[in-house]
């Protein structure tokens, strides 16, 4: 590839690549940052991720791995801000992310990589100063979210609407996680066809995987995690990882649990349901609201409510279990999913946008239309008494999520790139076609 950038600044203004996933606004995006960076950097592409300062004792610039630099912006108090306050910081974080270019030489950096629209709306001013191209990873979309809204949640504001607009039309590439988010950047956004590369996200394949020396059932691996998390060697274990709002819907399987031990009610000795996150976006108003429910359904001795957690915390909790439940009502792509299948468990998700890439119906896992906790209750009965069938899909499940590799991610990324670079025309300059 020629027209490959040698480095690269990528902008994540609202979450930092530092954060841990799970909590406050952080999730499947630090993730596809910090990995894709990774791997950028070790293909001899430097990166700079330029994140917003949430914190005074943090230091101007941070090594994240060799080859990827992490730079903490100041925009506005570092406590206190929520994701929706940051539009009016925006001017602020620009300011930084140009005085940091222009103590550089000219033309440091070739090709800017937006994630959020957020991001997007500095990406598109920084790439106008500097001349180079934009390319731009939207991760979710206001239009999207707002068709599929949890009931009691708050829809996205115009404001984020327009954002994104303008931001889809300044790109010089988009990089969407699957085709349906390609067609909704068409549809929705108006995007130009010619300009939008479908680049799935991967997981990590090094790091999750079944553990133990048994078969690809995970067996073995999922004996060892229960003894590691204290978890009964015969308990039926349904897990939820991930954000602790609304959009996310861990109340559904709260209440699929409840419709399940009346179904069942001998379950209820051995049945654990296990919600590992951490309180988020509008679920920061009710931050216990779900512990709540857990009591008020008469649940609340089968739930088990855990910190969010990372490395291999975060594997057990995946080897454990003998179901993940993703009942979002909206995914751009839902690496949870793909995690928990690495680690062969099959997964329950809600029939929505990128879940029906990371989960194969019948093969790795079940997915469910519409978010009835009746509906759910009755998938959750039938693949908890079926043990043949569960063992049948963790083998599907470790042979699909070897399909999705962060390698394969950043071969679709450095296409973007070479995409964007290619067509982009300075001023003056005349416009090259793509090869």
């Amino acid at each position: 590839m020629t027209d490959l950038p040698r480095r690269v600044a990528m902008l994540a203004v609202h979450t930092s690549p530092f954060a841990q996933p799970g909590t406050g606004d952080a999730g499947g995006l630090n993730v596809y940052v910090v990995q894709t960076a990774r791997r950028l950097a070790q293909r001899g592409i430097e990166v700079e991720v330029f994140t917003r300062a949430t914190s005074s004792s943090l230091a101007p610039a941070a090594e994240l791995a060799p080859g990827v630099l992490v730079r903490h912006v100041t925009a506005g108090p570092f406590e206190g801000l929520g994701k929706d306050d940051l539009p009016g910081q925006l001017c602020a974080f620009a300011s930084g992310v140009m005085r940091t270019e222009a103590a550089r030489p000219a033309g440091y950096y070739d090709l800017i990589h937006s994630h959020y629209w957020l991001s997007g709306q500095v990406g598109w001013l920084a790439a106008d100063r500097w001349q180079v191209p934009l390319v731009h990873t939207m991760h979710t979309m206001a239009r999207v979210k707002n068709l599929a809204l949890a009931d009691g949640d708050d829809p996205e504001p115009p404001g984020r609407e327009i954002g994104e607009q303008q931001v889809v039309e300044a790109a010089d590439r988009l990089v969407a996680n699957t085709a349906q988010e390609a067609t909704q950047l068409v549809d929705l956004y108006g995007a130009d066809p010619g300009r939008v590369s479908v680049v799935h996200p991967g997981v990590d394949l090094a790091r999750f995987t079944p553990g133990g020396s048994g078969g690809a059932d995970g067996s073995d691996g999922r004996a060892d995690a229960r003894a590691v998390l204290g978890v009964a060697p015969d308990a039926a274990l349904l897990l939820f990882v991930g954000r602790i709002q609304p959009l996310k819907a861990p109340d559904v399987l709260l209440r699929a649990a409840a419709d399940l031990l009346a179904r069942r009610p001998e379950l209820r000795r051995r049945l654990v349901v296990a919600v590992v996150g951490g309180p988020s976006g509008s679920g920061l108003r009710e931050p216990t609201s779900l512990i709540r429910l857990a009591r008020e359904l008469g649940i609340d001795d089968c739930v088990r409510f855990e910190k969010p957690a990372e490395g291999d915390a975060l594997v057990h909790w995946y080897r454990a279990a003998d179901l993940v439940v993703v009942p979002s009502y909206s995914e751009s792509f839902g690496l949870v999913a793909l995690e928990a299948q690495a680690c062969a468990t099959p997964v329950l998700a809600a029939d929505v946008g990128g879940l029906r890439d990371a989960v194969a119906p019948g093969v790795s896992g079940e997915l469910v239309s519409g978010h009835d906790p009746a509906q759910w209750a009755a998938h959750l009965e039938a693949l908890l008494l079926d043990d043949a069938r569960r063992a049948e899909l963790a083998a599907g499940a470790v042979e699909h999520a070897a399909g999705f590799s962060w390698d394969a991610t950043v071969d679709g990324l450095e296409l973007a790139y070479e995409a964007a670079t290619s067509t982009f025309a300075r001023p003056g300059a005349p416009v090259a076609s793509v090869r």
